[in-house]
């Protein structure tokens, strides 16, 4: 584990201390896009915070590498090697798009062919564990489109949630710790030796989300752009790959002796994806409602619009942290839900605590519709705002009407005064006035 922590933490101060000068370097390439109809910030701000984190990731893979546990990693598999290859092109598209903008299919295909490269080097599955039937496999066809799907579909739905200051590397980060715990857990508690690689990966996605979050969070200073997300997303979808598929059945049930405890240590992995899929569970549930949104208004689905899922709450009356912490909750209330009803023997435990935590998350989530008004009894005693009955409009006026006036004379110059008093008022002042204009005049 302190392996893991140190690779961790150089990860993250690797990435915090390039934030910086990559900001000013976006700012001096002219990285800074104008203001969307679709953006929620108001000002023009620097992308490419997305090289801050290829190099925080490069950092921590080159101190994995010098580590004697972690560094076996590196000779028994290629699994490192098409990590780096795969965030590579990811990231080199993504800078590219950052800057000068590119198609949307010509960014789809740049992520299938980054996806074709890690799975040309290793990285696919190679079986899914069916409940009741154990490890099905799967050809090497099979196991490359659905290696290459889930990469896409991990891409795109980090991409798609990247609209709040903070929330894409946020909810990267929760998905990646609970991926972190279930993976740790099945290579320290049951000596998986193919659980290693998606531990690794785990830990560099923390490090890399923590360092950038300081510069990220609201106000953000500097945006991860496409460069940081589909990167991210790419990680994700590896740690997923590298695990599901791997991990054999068969040495779960010599190491707990029990089919029914192999059962239910292996949840997530029995039913296919469901754990990756699980982490991303609202950032995918976002993707396929915009894909839905779009083609049923016969738009093109990577046409963008401001009716993804953080944009409503803001429509609802969210602030825009508060709508970022609410995505944060129920992201981590699915994510560790499922870990730990992996984990614990004692699933109805769970199910309630996940079930008071929902209850929770509805009340917070409702809380701009809710307005409080104080008793009749009370109404005069309070402020105007929490009275019954009382619009916006009304509370405004009433407000006012209860400031001191000022008669209107005495907002008058003496020199208004003499001149009011000189002209009167009424019909009568307007004729005088008119008369001495025409008298000046003649």
């Amino acid at each position: 584990m302190r392996e893991y922590l140190l690779v961790l933490f150089c990860t993250a101060a690797v990435t915090y201390l390039l934030t910086g000068p990559v900001r000013k370097f976006a700012i001096l390439a002219g990285a800074m896009p104008p203001v969307r109809a679709r953006d929620v910030h108001r000002e023009p701000t620097p992308r490419l915070g997305g090289i801050a984190m290829f190099g925080g990731l490069c950092a921590g893979v080159l101190v994995a590498s010098q580590l004697d546990n972690l560094s076996k990693a590196f000779v028994e598999g290629s699994d490192i090697k098409a990590l780096l290859s795969g965030a590579g092109i990811m990231w080199i598209l993504g800078v590219l798009d950052d800057k000068w903008g590119v198609d949307a299919l010509v960014k789809l295909g740049g992520q299938m062919i980054a996806a074709g490269v890690m799975v040309w080097q290793g990285v696919t599955v190679i079986s899914l564990p069916l409940p009741g039937v154990g490890a099905v496999a799967v050809g090497p066809t099979q196991g490359m489109v659905i290696s290459v799907a889930l990469v896409v579909i991990m891409v795109n739905a980090v991409n798609f949630i990247d609209g709040l200051d903070g929330l894409a590397a946020g909810m990267v980060c929760i998905a990646a710790i609970a991926f972190f715990l279930y993976s740790y857990r099945l290579w320290y508690g049951y000596s998986i030796s193919a659980a290693a690689p998606a531990v690794l990966f785990s830990a560099l996605l923390i490090g890399m989300c923590l360092g950038f979050l300081p510069h990220n969070l609201h106000p953000a200073r500097i945006f991860m752009g496409d460069s940081g997300s589909m990167m991210l997303g790419l990680m994700l979808a590896v740690s997923a790959i590298s695990i599901t598929g791997r991990v054999d059945p068969d040495l779960m049930t010599d190491r707990t002796e029990s089919q029914t405890a192999t059962v239910h240590a292996l949840v997530p992995v029995y039913l296919p994806l469901l754990l990756p899929l699980t982490v991303i569970a609202l950032p995918l549930a976002d993707l396929l409602l915009a894909v839905v949104r779009r083609t049923w208004a016969g738009k093109s689905p990577f046409a963008a619009d401001k009716q993804h899922l953080h944009h409503r709450l803001l429509e609802v009356g969210h602030s825009h942290s508060r709508a970022v912490l609410i995505m944060y909750f129920w992201a981590a209330l699915i994510a560790f839900g499922t870990v730990a009803f992996s984990v614990t023997n004692t699933g109805r435990t769970v199910v309630l605590t996940i079930a008071g935590l929902c209850l929770l998350g509805i009340v917070v989530l409702l809380i701009p519709r809710f307005r409080p008004h104080a008793p009749q009894s009370v109404q005069s005693f309070v402020p105007p705002r929490y009275r019954k009955g009382r619009g916006a409009g009304a509370v405004a006026e009433e407000e006012r009407s209860q400031q001191p006036r000022t008669p209107a004379m005495a907002e008058l110059s003496a020199k208004d005064k003499e001149l009011l008093g000189r002209l009167g008022t009424g019909a009568s002042a307007v004729g005088g006035h008119e008369r001495g204009r025409g008298a000046r005049e003649e």
